[in-house]
């Protein structure tokens, strides 16, 4: 079901996140923004375009890289990862849509390291739902809600976006 919730609106927390991404970073040498398939790539590409960095955009995909690959398998369509820039030395702005338990996040960081060595790497999710599993947390997040349920971020075919909580 959508959900009507302020905090839960995709577009005005966009807005929040990008906001305080390019008051902190604007003046940043090296960086390079890499999306985590499928609603941080959404994110990345339109922070990456506010930030004229669309030649040090970047994709992940994490699907191979979890810890708990033999245990979920696949559930959706694994995505190519593509890194069109050198990633050692570069400061990586990795972006996701929700963080929880920060297994995305360590499985994102893992492969990263595969194509070289980031001077630095900063995590911005749009929503932090607590939860952690690993001792990982945001440096840009534009909202922390605490409920049960998955959220999802869906890009409607005009780019807008929008979240949905699936409390099945």
């Amino acid at each position: 079901m959508t959900h009507n919730n302020p905090q839960l609106n995709a577009e005005a927390l966009y807005a929040t996140l990008a906001t305080h991404i390019k008051s902190a970073l604007a003046r940043t040498e090296g960086l390079a923004i890499v999306g985590i398939h499928s609603g941080g790539a959404w994110l990345a590409e339109r922070l990456a375009t506010e930030l004229q960095l669309q030649e040090r955009l970047g994709f992940i995909d994490v699907s191979f890289y979890r810890d708990d690959y033999a245990e979920k398998g696949l559930h959706h369509e694994v995505k190519p990862t593509q890194i069109p820039f050198d990633v050692d030395g570069a400061t990586i702005l990795l972006v996701d849509d929700v963080l929880y338990t920060g297994r995305t996040t360590r499985a994102a960081i893992n492969e990263l390291f595969d194509y070289g060595r980031p001077a630095r790497i900063l995590l911005a999710a749009l929503v932090d739902r607590g939860g952690r599993e690993l001792p990982i947390a945001a440096d840009f997040v534009a909202t922390t809600i605490d409920f049960d349920g998955t959220l999802v971020l869906r890009r409607a075919d005009d780019g807008q976006l929008s979240l949905t909580v699936d409390n099945a």
